[in-house]
């Protein structure tokens, strides 16, 4: 899997953040600030949920599919928002990547 359309996309990210609110949703969403922004990841999750759910019983998952992009996209946008990229998020499940998830689990103090 190549990481080249996170790199991407998080540089369009980052140069919509600086266009005219009616010209870019991403830079509208900035514009209307983190709480808009949280909504939004808040509903493509719970989108993303129900797919899963109706993934489960019908064996379709092109639903599931699309909601975890938009998903995914919106969890970008607030990263961006709060100056995180794609990156941070790819170092810490590289962190991640030999540790048992109850290892990792037990590792964190106060979480």
């Amino acid at each position: 899997m190549s990481n080249d359309i996170l790199a991407a996309l998080q540089q369009v990210l980052e140069e919509r953040k600086q266009a005219a609110p009616d010209n870019s949703y991403v830079a509208s969403l900035h514009a209307k600030g983190l709480n808009k922004i949280l909504e939004k990841v808040g509903e493509e999750a719970t989108e993303t949920i129900l797919a899963a759910k109706d993934a489960e019983h019908s064996g379709q998952t092109k639903d599931l599919v699309y909601e975890t992009a938009d998903l995914w996209f919106h969890s970008l946008v607030m990263l961006s928002h709060l100056g995180l990229g794609a990156e941070e998020i790819l170092k810490e499940l590289e962190r991640r990547f030999d540790l048992s998830g109850l290892e990792e689990k037990a590792s964190r103090t106060g979480k």
